[in-house]
């Protein structure tokens, strides 16, 4: 049967609004990095917005928010539900933001419909996710999971040199603060926009995300030799240019011939010394790889690997190649995955499975315990952008398929 739950449009932009007024800037988009003034003042803000509404919030010691509704039979155990409030610079209002107001609305329409849950509900509002400031993403749910400790950030500064700890010490020293590794989570629940173009295209207003990817990326050297680019005849170079545009075209075209659904980026590129009328000595470049499955990008990255390899010893020139990126895929919770796939053919609204080619706090989660991702669509696919736009349908339908979803879990 269709779901009775009823949401104001004009409830989930006032909401969504709100939130991107803390770091709006005069693009129209988002800048709220981990530990900034915007930062601080948005969690400080959702803090006094879940006092308000009943939920008792808090802090962990790395400023993780959370607000809790507490359950009447089961308090130990808890279903956690929500996302990330930092962003890129000059990023869009729903990335990670939408999760968070999406989980804060969904848990009042549970009050206001059902009363106190039977089991404890959680909702974060996760410190950081993209990895904007410092050289270092996934802190948030990292921290929850204990992926990472507080010495993991030590040594760590932005790009204004400033360090990590010293910020986050400053930032988060006047909350009453909790421990930051938890091991009373029975499920984690995370809706987010898509930031890609494929609901969109097939005209579908939900997601059930069944795998993330797992990504590796990489940094190349080719090095060659810098020479005069007149006097050099072309049999006589090495051409750290010439050879690195032939490695990349191997490694882009060879994606096709490996799995559908494994994508290779090379999006950085320097030279040097990068001078029109002298051969290129050096060539750096990076390169991602992202599949759902370990296997087929184990595979891929043995062939082209061993190509570079080939070529650069065929014409007497050196490579090296530094991994930097090591993050495993990760298969969401089959059990949530079916309760969501039954909510909405319930609701009668059209959805497709999917695979997520971007990393999210649920794939950090993932691994830890019980999870799913829910996605909404995102207009023409555009993300960490001011342009970054979801239908208010789409939203209210993500919001409604979350409520559903932890009233199974929890009520």
């Amino acid at each position: 049967m269709k779901t009775t739950i009823k949401l104001e449009a004009e409830e989930v932009n006032t909401w969504i609004d709100w939130l991107a007024s803390y770091g709006l800037t005069e693009n129209g988009g988002v800048t709220r990095l981990l530990y900034d003034e915007n930062w601080v003042n948005a969690q400080n803000a959702l803090f006094e917005k879940m006092k308000e509404s009943s939920l008792q919030p808090y802090f962990d010691k790395v400023g993780n928010l959370f607000g809790r509704l507490e359950g009447t039979i089961e308090k130990e155990k808890i279903i956690l539900t929500g996302s990330h409030i930092d962003t890129v610079l000059d990023g869009g209002k729903y990335d990670g933001a939408y999760g968070v107001i999406a989980s804060f609305l969904s848990i009042q329409l549970l009050q206001k419909y059902y009363g106190l849950p039977k089991k404890t509900i959680e909702v974060v509002s996760l410190c950081e996710e993209e990895g904007s400031r410092f050289p270092l993403a996934f802190w948030g749910s990292g921290s929850i999971t204990g992926k990472y400790n507080v010495n993991d950030c030590i040594g760590l500064k932005d790009i204004d040199n400033l360090a990590f700890a010293d910020e986050m010490n400053a930032s988060v020293r006047s909350y009453k603060q909790s421990d930051v590794k938890r091991e009373d989570i029975d499920a984690f629940i995370e809706i987010h926009i898509e930031q890609g173009g494929i609901l969109e295209a097939e005209k579908k207003s939900i997601g059930i995300v069944t795998h993330i990817v797992g990504q590796r990326r990489f940094t190349i050297k080719i090095m060659g030799e810098s020479n005069h680019a007149g006097t050099t005849p072309m049999p006589y170079r090495k051409d750290s240019v010439h050879l690195a545009s032939e490695l990349i075209a191997y490694a882009l075209n060879k994606v096709s011939t490996i799995d559908q659904h494994l994508v290779a980026t090379v999006g950085k590129i320097n030279a040097s010394p990068n001078i029109p009328n002298v051969i290129a000595e050096e060539v750096v470049f990076t390169l991602d790889v992202r599949h759902h499955e370990e296997e087929k990008i184990e595979n891929y990255c043995q062939i082209i690997f061993s190509y570079f390899q080939e070529k650069c010893l065929e014409f007497g020139m050196g490579i090296d190649i530094e991994q930097w990126v090591d993050v495993k895929p990760v298969v969401m919770n089959e059990h949530l995955t079916e309760l969501s796939r039954n909510i909405v053919k319930e609701m009668n609204v059209p959805f497709r499975e999917m695979v997520s080619g971007a990393g999210h706090d649920a794939q950090v989660f993932g691994s830890f315990c019980p999870t799913a991702l829910v996605f909404v669509p995102s207009v023409n696919g555009i993300s960490h952008s001011p342009k970054e736009f979801t239908e208010i349908e789409d939203l209210k339908n993500g919001i409604i398929v979350l409520s559903e979803l932890l009233h199974k879990l929890a009520y």
